[in-house]
């Protein structure tokens, strides 16, 4: 990936962070975008104590308008556009029954339409690089998630939209991978949206326990260097992956106990 430019939305923190020193220690040029510029400022200085090449563009990955933006000022400094990686998402949980469905627009306007908008500027400069179109999905792309209906949908989506955008491209020499990390110590947890859109501030998970943001990256980064196709990450990210295609009843019951065994959960068993 030397000398690649690499443009990752979401880069102020977590996995977006991560994987511009991953991709940057390689050699990589590369592009960050978020919206709050104080952190993308921070990032910055990592990568540049690193001596990274890179730009950083604050930006709101769910308008259209900013992600063309992004794409002409990374063309306007290097000229060329390898890899795209959708990193930028956020999560919700509550009930369904309780929560405002504009939370659910707010999710799909950035795990979703945030990465059609920025695939579709990058689109013209990756058909002329041959080069990647990366999906930060989730197991809630695979399986649904109690609590976390809105995520889900917008990971299953986004799993929807790479599968087709990867047929479509069969024989463009574009590369298109579709990635789950599974559960992952990042703030994704600390600023996901409760039921009335608020965020949530805290974590109902053992964020110690879970693989980390850098182990995440390193995983993402040999898996576009060897263009594949998929990539599922943890032992338990895999087994809910290939049970629930087999035993999906069974799979109800597990994914139900799991989740309500996390602090505060609103899961309750009805007479």
């Amino acid at each position: 990936m030397k000398d690649k430019v690499v443009l990752i939305t979401g880069g102020s923190s977590g996995i977006g962070r991560a994987l511009a020193l991953e991709f940057g220690r390689k050699g990589s040029k590369i592009v960050i975008t978020g919206r709050d510029a104080g952190k993308l400022a921070e990032v910055g200085a990592e990568l540049t104590r690193e001596g990274i090449d890179y730009l950083a563009v604050t930006a709101d990955v769910s308008a259209q308008a900013d992600n063309e933006l992004v794409v002409s000022r990374t063309l306007a400094k290097y000229g060329r556009l390898d890899v795209l990686i959708n990193n930028a998402g956020i999560s919700m949980r509550a009930m369904f029954e309780d929560l405002d469905p504009e939370v659910i627009r707010q999710v799909m306007d950035i795990n979703f339409f945030g990465a059609v908008y920025a695939t579709k500027a990058a689109l013209p400069h990756l058909l002329e690089s041959k080069g990647s179109i990366v999906g930060i999905s989730s197991i809630a792309g695979y399986r649904g998630l109690p609590v976390r209906c809105g995520y889900s949908a917008s990971k299953f989506a986004l799993n929807g939209f790479l599968e087709a955008l990867r047929t479509e491209l069969l024989y463009s020499g574009v590369h298109v991978l579709t990635a789950a990390p599974g559960f992952t110590a990042s703030n994704i947890r600390f600023a996901s949206l409760g039921k009335d859109g608020s965020q949530t501030g805290e974590t109902m998970r053992d964020e110690d326990r879970m693989m980390s943001a850098e182990e995440v990256a390193t995983h993402l980064y040999k898996a576009v260097v060897n263009r594949k196709r998929e990539l599922v990450l943890t032992t338990q990210g895999k087994l809910t992956v290939f049970l629930n295609k087999l035993f999906p009843g069974f799979m109800d019951k597990m994914v139900y106990n799991e989740l309500a065994k996390e602090a505060n959960s609103p899961l309750r068993k009805r007479s």
